[in-house]
């Protein structure tokens, strides 16, 4: 049948649409059968930053396919949740999803976050390798009080920290940001120097393990200040993981510090030049999904 989003013909059977926030819980959950450790307050905040940009593929009412194209603005996407249902797999619903959901981004900016044994396939439809992520991940070790002007975010602090999120990001996402310091579960510190907001991060549960993420910081002892007042309110047996570019040498040697170990890694790829930011302070990525 054509798809009324691109004109293209899609393998029988297979209907693509947009999909809704109840829909999407649906794909959060497949998420997390995979293996992918999605937070449990995730959907509420990712679905509002675009509603039409997420999709899923049905055959016969029931799910087969998902694809996320999130346009933060103008001029950037991300693109993840790229899932077809294992017993469905090699008869090209993916790539007609792919395909179908793509057009959202128009002529923006698309970035992804890709395994290793994807790359190559992504690099044929016009991804290029910006840098690695690692997943660092066990039970952090404590450090105790948290350090000086380290703090729990308070209201007062949004329009701060969206401005300096926007320094570590290559699109506003203001209402994002509000929505992912303030979900229930989800607990963010804030890193103050004379007033002036030098760092920030946001921990929350998720199926496996807490996850850690944005953690954008000036330094490295203000990153590491922030990783130990986010782990510091857990419990002795619990598991944390955190994504931390290899553009920032020094995040692994401050999660290696605190007794974590590297998992698995990633490779962030766009669709053209990598977008300036100051990946300097970018010590923990938000998330694999978007971005």
């Amino acid at each position: 049948m054509n798809n009324p989003l691109t004109g293209t013909r899609e393998p029988a059977g297979l209907t693509i649409a947009p999909a809704s926030l109840d829909a999407w819980h649906e794909v959060a959950e497949w998420c997390a059968d995979e293996g992918w450790n999605p937070g449990r307050g995730d959907v509420g905040c990712f679905h509002p930053t675009d509603p039409a940009g997420f999709f899923t593929g049905r055959i016969d009412g029931e799910l087969a396919t998902a694809i996320s194209v999130v346009t933060y603005s103008d001029r950037y996407a991300f693109l993840g949740y790229y899932l077809t249902r294992p017993d469905l797999r090699g008869r090209g619903l993916g790539l007609a999803t792919w395909r179908a959901a793509f057009g959202h981004a128009g002529d923006r900016l698309v970035g992804l976050d890709a395994v290793p044994a994807q790359q190559a396939n992504y690099q044929r439809s016009g991804f290029i390798p910006a840098y690695g992520t690692v997943r660092w991940s066990g039970r952090p070790e404590r450090a105790g009080a948290p350090a000086p002007g380290t703090v729990p975010v308070a209201p007062e602090h949004l329009d701060a920290i969206a401005a300096y999120d926007r320094e570590c990001f290559p699109a506003d996402r203001r209402g994002f940001v509000s929505r992912w310091l303030g979900t229930a579960g989800h607990t963010a510190h804030v890193r103050l120097r004379d007033g002036r907001v030098t760092g920030y991060g946001v921990i929350r549960p998720a199926r496996d393990a807490y996850r850690i993420g944005p953690l954008f910081a000036d330094t490295p002892d203000d990153a590491g200040a922030l990783l130990d007042a986010l782990t510091s309110g857990l419990g002795p047996g619990d598991e944390v993981a955190v994504d931390m570019p290899e553009t920032q040498p020094a995040a692994a040697e401050i999660a290696a510090d605190r007794g974590l170990t590297a998992q698995f890694p990633t490779v962030r790829m766009y669709t053209g030049p990598a977008p300036e930011i100051r990946t300097e302070r970018v010590f923990g990525i938000t998330t694999l999904e978007l971005g």
